[in-house]
């Protein structure tokens, strides 16, 4: 016999956007909520990131918009859930490791600018989520690519913070440290002045200021968000 309410519930899942800054966390936020709710966490900067690898591999410029265009028209981007994350695949080959090495991150922020680029990324992530079900965090989640999404967070923290997390996560000392909160600094500057989907919450986002909160405070909150829209979309 069939449970028509579980039937109900299972064809309205939500679409939850998750946006904010470099180093804010919103990738292991979206990892872990996806696993919570059994949601697919759709990574749209692991995207970004495969595109600047295959420019990398091809000796393009990031600044020559055609070529990258081109380049992302003839790639096949993967995102395949694990229980320890995302695996992302290019082309059929496993780059999860590679992509988050520095020079890979340095260019994907450099490939992002470009309209005609996020353009297509925007389609793509637009078919990957369009069924629900998906947490998807980026920079223009809740703006450009869901704006209709059920749940909008635009996360945030302090420069200084984000740049000691990114260090940590990276595992990063000694004479890189500079250098790499440079980048960081840098990169927040592409993101929020360029012309294409600039970097801002959207207006009806709930902004999380996560500085002064630990991991598992914000994933409370953020789960509270979503359990809370499950719960009235289901009454």
């Amino acid at each position: 016999m069939t449970d028509h309410s579980d039937h109900n519930h299972s064809e309205r899942k939500l679409i939850i956007a998750i946006d904010g800054p470099a180093g804010a966390g919103k990738s292991t936020i979206a990892s872990r909520l996806a696993r919570k709710l059994g949601y697919v966490n759709l990574e749209s900067g692991a995207m970004y990131r495969a595109l600047a690898l295959k420019a990398i591999d091809h000796d393009a410029s990031f600044d020559d918009e055609a070529t990258l265009l081109k380049l992302a028209q003839e790639s096949r981007i993967q995102l395949e859930p694990t229980r320890g994350g995302n695996r992302t695949l290019l082309d059929g080959r496993d780059v999860s490791a590679r992509i988050r090495e520095r020079d890979v991150t340095e260019a994907a922020s450099r490939v992002s600018v470009h309209p005609a680029v996020r353009e297509w990324m925007v389609a793509r992530q637009k078919e990957m989520g369009a069924g629900g079900g998906v947490v998807m965090e980026g920079r223009d989640i809740g703006t450009k690519v869901f704006p209709d999404a059920d749940v909008k967070i635009f996360l945030d923290a302090d420069p200084v913070v984000r740049e000691q997390r990114r260090m940590e996560q990276q595992k990063i000392q000694g004479d890189v440290v500079a250098s790499v909160a440079a980048d960081l600094r840098e990169r927040d500057r592409r993101d929020r002045t360029r012309a294409a989907s600039p970097l801002q919450a959207a207006e009806d986002a709930v902004v999380i200021d996560s500085t002064h909160l630990g991991e598992d405070d914000v994933l409370a909150r953020v789960e509270k968000l979503a359990r809370d829209k499950i719960e009235s979309l289901s009454r």
